[in-house]
């Protein structure tokens, strides 16, 4: 009988420039959604057995009332023994709450991009700029590194003044594309098409629990965490049970649910068939 691969999951949180990482053999979850447009990306991260000190430091630094205004960031990361761990998510802490007596529960509530909300800005390009120039500034306003993939063209008299993030709704309404911050990396791609290099074969071999479900825009599968799926992706969907679902999406909205020691440890996407075009 084949050994198991044993899961890794850590949750990391970064106050005043020190990280601290938290791992099994705590007992650790973490649920979210991953949007592929302007949304945050949230999270609910638990952390339950720890020790008082560091409960009382939790609460203190990241509590929305601390005095100190810089972002508290979290980072979840999974993976399995055999290839190591990825990043699930990344974000700033806007919430804690810890649980009732006796556990020693405390949960944090992230939101991708939150501190930089309140970064109030103006921007101008006069005459002609192009896509890929007005993103650029855009993950710098951000903080974010830039992943484009977009069919660039020119933009006249681009003006912008408001909040740093709400730069990402303008950016994915001046063309067919998909602007989103996905942990520190700000993806604009074209519309419908998955991001290049990164597509996951899924079968019930290869992680995939159950059948696909039909939706409006494609379907919604349930699949085990591995270290290739990202928001903005490709799944090829190969179903000997539903194989009217079969062929090849594109991941517009991911969740996951994490945890250190229970059973769920999975991706679940939806996602839109690729248009046939794209497939010859």
């Amino acid at each position: 009988m084949p050994s198991l691969d044993p899961r890794i999951v850590k949750i990391s949180i970064e106050v005043n420039g020190k990280i601290k990482t938290y791992t099994s053999p705590l007992d650790l979850t973490a649920t979210g959604t991953k949007y592929g447009n302007a949304l945050q990306n949230e999270c609910v991260a638990t952390i339950s057995n720890l020790d008082r000190a560091t409960q009382d430091f939790l609460m203190t630094e990241t509590s929305p009332y601390n005095f100190n205004r810089t972002p508290k960031a979290l980072t979840v990361e999974a993976g399995r023994e055999s290839y190591g761990t990825s990043v699930i998510y990344r974000g700033n802490i806007v919430s804690v709450v810890v649980g009732q007596p006796p556990d020693v529960t405390i949960s944090l509530k992230c939101l991708t991009g939150n501190f930089i909300k309140g970064n109030i800005i103006t921007r101008n390009q006069p005459g002609q700029a192009t896509y890929s120039q007005i993103c650029e500034q855009i993950a710098l306003d951000t903080g974010t590194i830039l992943n484009f993939q977009a069919t660039d063209k020119n933009i006249s008299n681009y003006s912008f003044a408001g909040a740093a993030l709400d730069q990402v709704t303008v950016a994915g309404g001046l063309g067919n594309y998909n602007v989103f911050i996905d942990d520190n990396t700000l993806v604009v791609k074209d519309s419908a098409i998955p991001i290049t290099g990164r597509t996951r074969v899924l079968s019930a071999e290869t992680g995939m629990i159950g059948i696909p479900d039909f939706t409006e825009r494609g379907i919604k599968v349930k699949f085990l965490v591995d270290n290739q799926t990202v928001l903005g992706s490709a799944i090829d969907v190969r179903s000997a049970q539903y194989p009217a679902t079969n062929g090849i999406y594109v991941i517009y909205k991911l969740g996951f649910q994490i945890t250190s020691r229970d059973t769920p440890f999975y991706y679940i996407a939806e996602a839109a068939r690729l248009p046939q075009e794209a497939t010859a």
